[in-house]
């Protein structure tokens, strides 16, 4: 079964400077992380406040989860967390 995104939760981690959501992979959940230095690559003019963040994640999400199906098909051992960084946009 392919992966698929129907929670359309997100949130910022801003310590960690990263945004996570979640997909599934049939009834497995995967948790995905964006780190905020690969959305401002997508979303240069993103404002850095929570708001402004969230809303360019929005706003790139197919493109997002596009990279994120790519990055957990080519994992060579199955993990249920990813992370997705500026190289892999």
């Amino acid at each position: 079964m392919a992966l698929n995104f129907p929670n359309s939760s997100r949130s910022l981690e801003t310590e960690k400077k990263r945004i996570r959501f979640w997909g599934y992979d049939s009834a497995i959940e995967i948790t995905f992380f964006m780190e905020l230095d690969a959305l401002m690559k997508i979303s240069p003019a993103a404002e850095l406040a929570e708001t402004g963040l969230l809303d360019a994640f929005d706003g790139a999400l197919e493109q997002i989860h596009q990279v994120a199906e790519k990055v957990y098909r080519r994992a060579r051992e199955r993990s249920h967390v990813y992370v997705l960084a500026a190289n892999e946009f």
